[in-house]
């Protein structure tokens, strides 16, 4: 069974990509030094435990699994924390990920998918999305997956490193199975935080702005199911097996959904009330960010089938009621 390496593979995204792995018949190994993960998250394959900017072990990891491919999802991401402490988000991100592309070029692992984000465009109102449109990050978030999107093409340039870059915004949903969930500490995410609201787990959930140029107020955003992104990047591996070169691929609905309309879906499926307070807007927000993903429907045969609110939440509260992870 051939092995891939998977970074961050004890957190939301790459737990579900593990899984997916697994089920395509691959063995995803993780790589996660558990300061955002879990590790009772690492159900489909060995764990590894480590850094990203520790290239000693990198390289122990990759002459023991031999890996065929990386998948690249450690990073950090909360772009209001990129926004107050930029340097931790250049190391981590930017180094991190360096010391990584550098250990796999030198193990002769030659295939490469990055999990990147839309946030590399900046604030771009009123347009869908693609490939081609201008990067303009406006936070160091976004900055720094830029930079490592860069990085890929220059290796992709002098050492021959195929790769295949995803871009995306807003991930929801969980495990249909409940096998594995989204839980963070602390949470920043929208719809759990949202979700804790309803338990009472945390006083109210605070809409950050409402006063942004969207027919509610509040910020627009395009949510894509956990599940229809992991399988895109099992896609985009394959793509890189069969010989057919780097590519970069947006993934979106094409369509977004304001943070009231998202409150608003969840009473039909929790059948409860979400407490709300109005907050002020957050620094390095962006008041609509919209995706479309013709390219990767077109090329890599890939459908979001699952991203609606009504599959991600109900999934989501599914887990939320259900799972949990501890240290």
């Amino acid at each position: 069974m051939e092995k891939v390496l998977v970074t961050g593979g004890a957190g939301y995204i790459g737990s579900h990509a593990c899984k997916a792995l697994r089920a395509a018949g691959f063995e995803p190994v993780t790589y996660d030094n558990l300061v955002t993960g879990w590790e009772d998250a690492v159900k489909f394959g060995p764990f590894e435990k480590g850094d990203l900017l520790d290239r000693a072990r990198l390289d122990e990891v990759f002459a023991k699994h031999k890996p065929v491919a990386v998948m690249h999802f450690a990073a950090l991401s909360q772009v209001g924390e990129s926004m107050s402490i930029p340097a931790k988000y250049w190391r981590n991100n930017v180094m991190g990920s360096l010391t990584l592309i550098e250990a796999a070029v030198d193990a002769g692992c030659m295939n490469f998918v990055f999990s990147s984000t839309c946030a590399t465009y900046g604030d771009q109102d009123n347009v869908v999305l693609d490939e081609n449109s201008a990067q303009m990050p406006i936070n160091a978030y976004g900055a720094s997956k830029r930079a490592v999107e860069d990085i890929l093409n220059n290796f992709g340039e002098s050492n021959g490193l195929n790769h295949v870059i995803f871009r995306y915004f807003n991930v929801a949903g969980g495990d249909p199975d409940g096998e594995v969930g989204e839980f963070h500490q602390p949470e920043t995410h929208l719809i759990p935080l949202m979700l804790d609201a309803i338990e009472g787990k945390r006083p109210a959930l605070t809409i950050f702005g409402t006063d942004y140029d969207t027919p509610d107020g509040t910020c627009i955003r395009d949510y894509v199911h956990v599940c229809d992104l992991v399988d895109a990047h099992v896609l985009g591996l394959k793509w890189l097996q069969d010989g057919k070169g780097s590519r970069v691929f947006n993934l979106g609905t094409g369509k977004g959904f304001s943070v009231r309309e998202v409150v608003d879906h969840s009473r039909s499926v929790t059948n409860k009330e979400v407490p709300m307070v109005d907050g002020d807007r957050r620094a390095g927000d962006c008041t609509k960010l919209v995706s479309g993903s013709e390219r990767a429907e077109n090329e890599l045969g890939w459908t979001p089938a699952r991203s609606t609110l009504e599959a991600m939440i109900t999934d989501a509260w599914r887990w939320h009621q259900n799972g949990h992870y501890e240290k």
